[in-house]
């Protein structure tokens, strides 16, 4: 019998964290995050002028993201119209730059608002957007419950990010690798 090694994952499953001091912040991963200025520790791709893109840190597939606004909104109507522009205009070229990056044969895209639907951070509206390969659903996921992962995660981030970089860069006002100062977190 074969084994297979994902070190990684047991923070997901226990819960626990080295840095769970680091973590506490607000509660909230996405106002949290998008504050800081460690883009690249915190597997922050890129930022537009009202949302963010992020690495999700337990992906269901490689290069699998997540746009957030900057607003901390649980749904997508509590959003102004400007910002769920930016956030379909984001994901249009996170497609482009995952096309170029990785290849995949098509994506994924989705949004799970409320615990209910599957959110697993449902006070903030996130979408993602999960590239997809024919055949990356094999025995394993289906019988052993188990994702083979093919690349480290910091690998397929400077892979997307060298493909996103510039397509932000011709619309955006952010400055890469810096952090924007969010709009404001409503209570």
């Amino acid at each position: 019998m074969r084994q297979l090694w994902a070190p990684w994952r047991m923070t997901y499953i226990t819960g626990d964290s080295d840095n769970a001091e680091k973590q506490k912040g607000s509660g909230c991963i996405f106002c949290d995050k998008a504050a800081e200025d460690r883009d690249e520790e915190n597997l922050i791709l890129a930022r537009a002028e009202r949302c963010f893109v992020i690495m999700n840190l337990y992906p269901y597939n490689n290069g699998h993201l997540m746009i957030a606004p900057y607003v901390h909104e649980p749904g997508i109507q509590q959003l102004d119209a400007a910002t769920l522009a930016d956030i379909m205009a984001t994901a249009q070229k996170c497609l482009t730059a995952l096309g170029a990056a990785m290849g995949p044969q098509g994506y994924n895209m989705g949004i799970n608002q409320g615990t209910v639907a599957g959110a697993g951070i449902a006070d903030h509206m996130h979408l993602h957007i999960v590239p997809r390969w024919n055949g990356d659903t094999n025995f394993m996921p289906v019988l052993a419950d188990v994702k083979v992962m093919p690349d480290f995660l910091q690998n397929t981030y400077r892979q997307i990010r060298r493909e996103l970089e510039p397509l932000m860069a011709a619309t955006s006002t952010a400055t890469p690798g810096k952090a924007k100062k969010p709009h404001a977190r409503q209570p």
